[in-house]
């Protein structure tokens, strides 16, 4: 069942997403993009207050995601991509990014914080970072 709001198009936008940030990756690092983006849609707190739907958060500017900016982006989504955009559309989470807000590729080892919040852990070359229960009980 699905934890935030969908349609079609945005299972395709959240799939390029991922593939465009993370492919490079694989397939647990596609599903780690998607739960950073499903949580900054379930957030409603700090950087996300108006991040209501998957296009919104996609789109977010400031704060959004240098993929959009790229054209790779804008490639056809893949079947294999949606089906994983609606994993976590549905809610399954993976570890560190389960209550990420934010990830981001560091030229060397994780900052222990980044714009205040917390490492929660890296998968391959992205940081993942995930704000407190009290700043963003809703992703928790």
């Amino acid at each position: 069942m699905a934890v935030i709001p969908f349609t079609q198009a945005d299972v395709k936008l959240l799939a390029r997403l991922m593939r465009a940030e993370a492919e490079g990756e694989g397939k647990l690092g596609m599903l780690m993009v998607g739960n950073t983006g499903v949580n900054r849609v379930r957030g409603d707190c700090i950087d996300f207050t108006d991040i209501n739907t998957i296009r919104d958060m996609v789109y977010q500017s400031p704060g959004g995601f240098e993929a959009t900016q790229k054209g790779y982006f804008y490639q056809r989504a893949r079947e294999k991509d949606m089906r994983l955009a609606r994993k976590t559309i549905n809610g399954k989470r993976y570890h560190p990014a389960t209550n990420s807000l934010w990830f981001f590729k560091p030229s060397g080892d994780c900052p222990a914080q980044w714009f205040g919040q917390w490492n929660t852990g890296r998968f391959k070359s992205h940081c993942f970072y995930s704000p407190t229960r009290s700043d963003c009980p809703s992703v928790y």
